[in-house]
């Protein structure tokens, strides 16, 4: 049954927090852990319902996965080692498990299903799986969607592959495929995305090498017959959780937040970068390195704002938060206007158009121009509407945000998919000073 949830304008979001582990950082330390020989110790990890679904995944495949005290531990069976699982593996709504784990299969000799929950059966794969059918992944199905079965080689080839679009995810699935295959694999990509795969690959043991090509490109190769080994991983805060945080403090005057332990990777903060652009008070503080990863403090005050022009370049860095920039710009004075944005068309929904439309709803002047969304702010919003979520929990964390500031009462259609990824969405908030309910 759907769970809806209303937001009102609300005091002063203030205090001292942290947000959950990362989530692609969490998935990714559930694979290489379980590719690795020996123990891995995850601390931090995020226990939502995507990286959920992974962990059973790699457990259905032969790996360890249990307990201890507050962390996670991953015994592993070192790359080629994990076995036909019993049934298929279900990844929920999880794009990212089930995009990464067609990497992982490539390489073994063994018949594989991959189904998930209505959303993800929607959601497109054949970005991960052509340049899996060239290392020697075969695939069957119809279409390219969820449910399919897949069967790996044990004779995967190393292949170079360009990318034709910024994708961490299927740089990701290339590069754990080439864990299993001789000599080395590369991949190419116009623009920098998402690094996280690259840096645990290192710290999990395995030889990469990156490069920038004369076109400015960039290059990573991962040489196989690799051989990983267990370590102890501290899952820092995800961005994209801290993203809903940092815009609720911007947008309730008097606010005064410290977000603690965020991961701050180059390329996942274009939305805090932005939000400086647009007038933001945010003050980076204590910064430091974890487990191969940078992170800081964020200490962020409420602010008046003003729309900017966020190029098509940044989109990589900061692609899940548009829905929450698309409704800052509504608090800000004069257009937003954000580029390069198709990625957005193929996520749990169209979040282009959802977007755009939940904006509407509240009184927001927004269009959508091909792949580019603007929003006209006039500093305040009216709010009142009824959001259509369409399964999707950024949408719904976005306008219950969006609903704090504004003048009438938001409310979206369900919340019980913020799960997938926030867990502890309404709690945290709520006790910050947010009133949802």
């Amino acid at each position: 049954m759907p769970q809806p949830l209303t937001a009102r304008r609300s005091a002063t979001i203030s205090g001292r927090v942290k947000v959950p582990g990362d989530k692609s950082i969490s998935h990714r330390a559930l694979i290489l852990a379980g590719l690795a020989t020996g123990r891995t110790r995850i601390e931090g990890l995020l226990e939502a319902d995507d990286v959920m679904a992974t962990a059973r995944a790699m457990q259905a495949l032969g790996a360890t996965v249990s307990r201890n005290g507050d962390a996670i531990e991953v015994l592993g069976q070192g790359v080629g080692g994990l076995g036909v699982p019993d049934g298929a593996l279900d990844f929920g709504n999880s794009g990212t498990g089930s995009r990464l784990m067609f990497g992982v299969l490539a390489g073994y000799n063994m018949r594989v299903a991959l189904t998930g929950d209505a959303s993800l059966c929607r959601r497109p794969m054949s970005r991960v799986l052509k340049p899996l059918a060239q290392m020697g992944l075969r695939v069957e199905g119809e279409g390219d969607t969820l449910p399919l079965t897949v069967e790996g080689t044990d004779d995967i080839l190393p292949i170079v592959y360009e990318l034709p679009v910024p994708s961490a995810q299927v740089k990701s699935s290339i590069l754990l495929a080439g864990l299993h295959a001789p000599g080395r694999t590369t991949v190419i990509e116009p623009v920098p995305t998402r690094d996280h795969t690259e840096r645990m690959l290192r710290f999990f043991g395995a030889e990469v090498k990156i490069e920038t090509c004369e076109d400015g490109s960039r290059a990573v190769t991962v040489a196989g017959d690799a051989e990983l080994t267990g370590a102890h991983v501290a899952v820092p805060g995800d961005p994209s959780s801290a993203a809903f945080l940092v815009a609720a403090a911007l947008i309730c005057p008097g606010s005064d937040l410290v977000i603690e332990n965020v991961l701050l990777n180059p390329t996942r903060t274009g939305f805090f970068e932005t939000l400086r652009e647009m007038g933001a008070d945010i003050e980076i503080v204590g910064e430091r390195d974890e487990a191969g990863e940078p992170v800081g403090d964020l200490h962020v005050k409420s602010s008046d704002l003003h729309g900017v022009h966020v190029p098509p370049e940044r989109a990589p860095s900061m692609i899940d938060e548009y829905p929450m920039l698309a409704a800052l710009a509504g608090f800000a004075v004069g257009e937003t206007r954000m580029e390069g944005l198709s990625e957005l068309k193929v996520k749990e929904s169209d979040r282009l158009a959802v977007t755009a439309a939940g904006l509407a709803a509240c009184g927001v002047e927004a269009r959508v121009e091909g792949d580019d969304l603007i929003v006209s702010g006039t500093g305040a919003v009216r709010g009142g509407g009824l959001i259509e979520t369409h399964m999707d929990h950024r949408i719904a964390m976005a306008f219950l945000t969006l609903g704090l500031g504004t003048e009438e009462p938001v409310t979206v259609d369900d919340v019980g998919m913020i799960a997938t990824s926030f867990p502890a969405f309404v709690p945290l908030m709520s006790g910050l000073g947010a009133q949802l309910g």
